[in-house]
């Protein structure tokens, strides 16, 4: 058995892998529990503010957690009044969920047997877990051994241009990426996580596979340029191994494995081991900045190297390309790895203290740095060193020399002309690789900041790598790989993850050429990129109602063009290995769509996104639903009747389910036997209203209401909403009328549907209206009535949404205001939230209460508490004349009359029941009071709904309806969840 609190209210059913439905608790039972189900599950205080653990995912609960739970929701409806009792309940603690604690690992801590102490994981920091980490992958071995010569090839100009079109790319990509790391709480997994909770498992899944192996060609090219390096200074020393190419074999091997060791010992030495690189690699740049000021020792000048000089700078202003890679996207593709590093905080995002925090401010002050010392080395060695040198020292002039002599280098007092014909030049720009050691003032500084960049790069690559892919593996999207899921220690470290990098890793180091290597991570990374960059695109361009970053210099049009921009360049680049990467990517994305529509043969599941590429409920097995958390849209059946008589009802709920969510307008047939569908659709469509429209014929509301809750939609597109109009004549309708009312409100509840009840000052049906023009007719008939324009076509202006928002339903009462406000007429209105709470908390009540709307991503005007709701209302005559027909007057009856009257009339209030429920009918009238007085201006305000109770006679529940929502002039309306978390502040 298990208790579903947070996704489908309060149901009892069983364990993830059964397939029996689950059963409804008894209704009796059931809205009881609706109102504190969360809240008593986890036995925190029920304050008014709702608590931040309810809107956690929560992930499995054992069995044993969930008798208890159950048992204990029994008791309290048992003993609710018993206020001794409950005070004691408030004191018992319960260990919350991995969920709450973690939010992505499943697996508890485990304590020490002798010191009895919780292993705690370690967390980093926005500094050294995301900046020095991204600095150290963009200062990867490109830089030290590449960008010299690529600045010989495209000049500096073109290398500029190359450097700030690679930082245009991933600066698009952060921005993206910072997007969503604030799009709510992120957990392990890093770019996999945030695309498939974002986009689902679609493109989640490739990009996943396709990152990760990514990580790992990455590893492989910086472990190659350490290897080149060490082979270098073998062949200077003249110790070589067995030759060049097997050299760097034998070197990459031996370094991958050490770098491996490394990596298992623990995130913790991973991260000390960077910050030794990073200080390492700070020491290297001052050396290389002061050796260009140091005065050039005839030695270096053979090499090429003479310092500041503005004609050197001027000669290397503009390209000079040789041999068959001279060309501009060829050293594009070479030099771009080099910025490829900005994911590497967010790989981590779950060994990080605040990843919403810490990846944007990182990443983005990380490329802006590299990018400054990239265009700072590429200008100032252009500035001093010559394209071509022999490093002859015979090949300096005298001072009246009389030989031939050509080029740059006669002015300079060296004749370097045989070898530039010949192109024997051994030294220069275009000719070596160690340029950067050259102009230094300490050579072995920057072979010390080399092996600190390529083994700091090449570490977090292997570090990075395996816990994307172990992320992959946990959501089990692909068969066969559910083996490297599997994590270790207090930091789930994916050990088998590891091992499967470390073989990548190795295959690609034995190609042992780094020019062929480099070409290919551009184009998986450029593909990577642009999946990110499309993913912000597409959850912003279809107004996803979970897609809202609280990071604000994200625009989907830049998301947009950072997609484009990426898929030309990878064509640009290496056609042929672009079209292996999306070949790769279809192929992923064609296995998982498939296994999706068989798995939904056998699935179901209430939850639909329409216009959006996935719902991340579904998931390929049942027992890892949870893995994939709902992004709720509200789903309208609207009891409209005809639509032309109610447009107001069909505008307002058109208003926030227009491109976004599913609108069915439903119509009962009481009184006609059909009606004409298709000027109903021609209606809807000429007032530019997305929705269906659906009639059904039946003898009262209720049972027209209860088929088209069962009936309507198909599959996932199933309603989870029911909107009614008010029941303006209630006082002038039958017994059975306002029974059917009621009863279609609880059978909605009952059938876990959310409720929305609208209230305008004038009615919604504009039946009247038209019989006075005489219109009423033709306008069922026809689409006469087009030209009645109602409040919600209108622009509010600044005027204010007020969100009263008195009971903690999931969420939803905060969903539909921020859905309108994303239309162009509500967009300047203000939302503000009023909540219940007392003079001496009021002011912690408003923080708490601020707190989770700040992690909800809400941009809310003002949150007010309101203090005074408790006191006795000022004003009940029209209540108590408005209910006076409804009074069943016991006193002035004998017992028998009054038990027959009783009996004939249950819709009547008896004394008893009117003593019982008087607290109540007065708060609703109090909240009616504070209503009117602080939302005299607004455009619309939102009231929780109560729910209706088996103890509660009809009659006084429609008053307490009218009550709440009278003396308005603007509209009302009254809403209430299914305690179904609509919003959460994890990443969807």
């Amino acid at each position: 058995m298990g208790m579903n609190w947070a996704e489908n209210g309060p149901q009892i059913g069983l364990s993830a892998g059964s397939i029996m439905a689950p059963c409804q608790l008894p209704p009796w039972i059931s809205y009881r529990i609706a109102l504190v189900g969360p809240k008593w599950a986890t036995c925190t205080r029920p304050i008014s503010v709702p608590a931040l653990d309810h809107y956690c995912i929560h992930k499995h609960i054992s069995f044993a957690q969930t008798i208890y739970r159950t048992l204990l929701c029994l008791v309290i409806y048992i003993f609710e009044q018993n206020t001794e009792y409950l005070a004691y309940l408030n004191r018992i603690q319960f260990r919350p969920t991995s969920a709450l604690t973690n939010g992505e690992s499943g697996n508890e801590s485990k304590e020490n047997g002798a010191g009895g102490k919780t292993a705690q994981p370690v967390r980093f920091g926005w500094v050294t877990g995301v900046m020095v980490r991204c600095m150290l992958n963009i200062w990867g071995v490109i830089l030290f051994l590449r960008l010299s010569w690529i600045t010989s090839q495209a000049g500096i100009l073109l290398t500029w241009l190359i450097i700030l079109m690679s930082v245009l790319v991933t600066s698009i990509t952060a921005l993206s990426v910072s997007a969503i790391s604030t799009n709510g709480r992120v957990s392990s997994g890093g770019a996999y996580f945030m695309i498939s909770r974002t986009l689902g498992p679609e493109l989640g899944g490739p990009i996943g596979v396709v990152f990760s192996f990514a990580n790992a060609l990455a590893c492989a090219l910086n472990t190659v340029g350490f290897s080149e390096t060490v082979r270098d200074l073998l062949i200077e020393y003249d110790s070589q191994i067995v030759d060049s190419i097997n050299d760097v074999r034998i070197i990459g091997s031996i370094t991958v494995t050490v770098l491996l060791l490394i990596s298992l010992a623990g995130m913790e030495w991973e991260s000390k081991t960077q910050i030794l690189f990073f200080l390492v690699l700070m020491v290297s740049f001052i050396n290389y900045f002061v050796g260009t000021l140091i005065p050039a020792t005839p030695q270096k000048q053979s090499i090429g190297v003479f310092g500041y000089r503005s004609e050197i700078f001027l000669e290397n202003l503009f390209p000079d390309w040789r041999g068959p890679e001279g060309d501009f996207f060829r050293m594009f593709a070479i030099f771009f790895p080099s910025a490829i590093g900005i994911l590497a905080g967010a790989n981590i995002s779950g060994d990080l203290k605040e990843p919403e925090i810490a990846i944007p401010r990182g990443t983005l002050m990380a490329i802006f740095w590299t990018t400054v010392s990239y265009l700072a080395i590429s200008s100032t060695v252009g500035a001093c060193v010559l394209r071509d040198a022999s490093g002859n020292m015979n090949d300096s002039l005298p001072l009246n020399f009389t030989e031939a002599c050509e080029g740059l280098s006669c002015g300079l007092g060296w004749n370097f002309t045989e070898c530039q014909q010949s192109g024997t030049c051994s030294f220069g720009l275009s000719n070596s690789f160690q340029v950067l050691i050259q102009v230094s003032g300490f050579g072995p500084l920057i072979y010390a900041g080399i092996f600190a960049a390529t083994l700091s790069s090449a570490l977090a690559f292997l570090v990075s790598a395996p816990k994307v892919f172990q992320c992959l593996c946990k959501d089990n999207i692909y068969p066969y790989i559910g083996f490297f899921a599997k994590g270790y220690g207090k930091n789930n470290e994916p050990l088998r993850a590891y091992l499967l990098c470390y073989i990548i890793a190795m295959c690609f180091i034995l190609i042992a050429e780094l020019n062929v290597i480099a070409p290919l991570i551009s184009n998986f990374f450029l593909c990577s990129y642009a999946l990110i960059n499309f993913s912000c695109f597409h959850a912003s361009i279809t107004n996803s109602p979970g897609w809202r970053p609280s990071f604000r210099y994200f625009s989907p049009w830049t998301g947009l063009f950072g997609a484009v921009i990426s898929v030309v360049l990878m064509f640009l680049l290496t056609w042929w290995a672009a079209l292996i990467a999306f070949g790769l990517i279809i192929f992923l994305f064609g296995y998982v769509v498939y296994k999706k529509h068989c798995q939904l043969t056998t699935i179901h599941s209430q939850n639909y996104n329409l216009g959006h590429s996935c719902d991340t409920s579904q998931n390929f097995k049942v027992h890892i639903f949870t893995r994939w958390f709902r992004l709720i849209r509200p789903q309208c059946l609207v009891l409209t009747g005809p639509p032309t008589l109610r447009p107001a009802l069909v505008d307002f709920v058109g208003s926030f389910t227009k491109n976004v969510s599913l609108m069915i307008c439903g119509d009962i047939l009481m009184s006609v036997s059909q009606r004409n569908s298709n000027e109903m659709i021609k209606w809807l469509n000429q007032r530019k209203v997305r929705s269906f429209y659906t009639s059904f014929k039946a003898s009262d509301l209720r049972e027209g209401a209860r088929h088209l809750l069962q009936a309507s939609g198909l599959g996932k597109m199933k309603p989870n909403i029911l909107v009614m109009g008010f029941k303006m004549n209630w006082q002038e309708s039958s017994s059975k009328g306002i029974e059917d009312y009621i009863n279609t409100i609880y059978d909605a509840f009952d059938s876990n549907h959310g409720v929305c009840v609208l209230r305008m000052m004038d009615g919604l049906d504009i039946r009247d209206e038209l019989e006075t023009e005489g219109m009423l007719c033709s306008s069922v008939k026809n689409t006469v009535n087009d030209q009645i324009k109602t409040v919600f076509q209108s622009k509010q202006g600044k005027k204010t949404i007020d969100v009263y928002w008195i009971s903690d339903d999931g969420g939803l009462t905060l969903l539909v205001p921020y859905l309108l406000t994303r239309r162009k007429r509500w967009r300047r209105s203000k939302v503000r939230v009023f909540i219940i709470g007392e003079q001496q908390t009021m002011e912690n009540d408003r923080k708490e209460m601020k707190t989770l709307l700040q992690r909800f991503r809400l941009d809310v005007h003002d949150v007010i508490v309101m203090t005074d709701s408790e006191r006795p209302p000022l004003a009940k005559k029209r209540f108590e004349e408005m209910l006076a027909p409804f009074r069943l007057n016991e006193g002035q009856l004998d017992e028998r009359t009054a038990q027959q009257q009783r009996t004939e009339f249950p819709w009547k209030v008896t004394d008893k029941e009117m003593d019982a429920l008087r607290l109540k009918s007065e708060k609703k009238v109090r909240l009616n009071e504070i209503i009117r007085r602080n939302s005299k201006y607004a455009a619309l305000v939102l009231v929780s709904l109560p729910v209706p109770q088996a103890d509660c006679p009809s009659s006084l529940y429609m008053s307490w309806l009218d009550t709440l929502s009278c003396g308005l002039h603007c509209p009302v309306l009254l809403i209430r969840g299914n305690q179904q978390n609509v919003m959460t502040f994890y990443c969807q």
